[in-house]
């Protein structure tokens, strides 16, 4: 049977690095979190997401990167608010948000930073399902259960078809967008911002 891989994401302790760490942290920080994103994705077995709190930021995109979404009932908000911090994109995670939510709903979620509770994310696409809370992790190890009786082989060949775009557009573009999003973080007013951020937002 699928062995659930638990993951606690505290995005308000990583933007408080952030703004503490500088840019040689940032520099440290952004591929680190591109590896993140890039062996969950990418996984070639069954991923099931079961969110039973904040999905915010980089939770939200590693979110993003399951097969299957799973939202406890009134548990949490989810969304990118990185518009709202002062950051862009990094290249892979942009991707995935763009790969995981409906094409129309692609600049909402960006460029307004909003987050969603589990209804509205279900309504919007954030999410596939929700479990009431009690439920939610016998919900999702049902649900892996369920691909984990998919041909391996056929099912990672698949995947990685359904996925092949991102691919492509990494290839293609992802380096040279990950050096100016860098550029971005990285920069003096950037930094301020981030920190302002953090005073206004995360110390009240």
């Amino acid at each position: 049977a699928p062995k659930p891989l638990f993951f606690s994401i505290g995005d308000e302790e990583a933007w408080k690095r952030l703004s503490e760490g500088g840019a040689d942290y940032i520099r440290k920080f952004l591929p680190a979190l591109h590896r993140l994103y890039d062996t969950v994705f990418f996984h070639p077995k069954p991923v099931v997401a079961a969110i039973n709190g904040h999905a915010i930021a980089g939770g939200a995109v590693l979110v993003a990167c399951a097969d299957r979404r799973i939202m406890a009932k009134e548990g949490g908000r989810i969304g990118v608010t990185e518009l709202l911090v002062g950051v862009p994109f990094p290249a892979l995670a942009f991707e995935i948000v763009r790969f995981a939510v409906p094409p129309r709903r692609l600049s909402e979620f960006t460029l307004s930073g909003a987050t969603y509770t589990s209804d509205e994310a279900v309504q919007r696409g954030w999410v596939d399902e929700i479990a009431e809370p009690g439920e939610l992790l016998d919900d999702a190890i049902a649900v892996a259960q369920e691909l984990a009786l998919l041909s391996p082989p056929a099912f990672a060949q698949t995947k990685r078809q359904i996925r092949q775009a991102v691919s492509e557009r990494m290839a293609q573009s992802g380096e040279a967008t990950d050096k100016k999003v860098t550029d971005i973080w990285t920069a003096p007013a950037t930094l301020a911002y981030i920190r302002d951020y953090v005073a206004r937002t995360l110390k009240k």
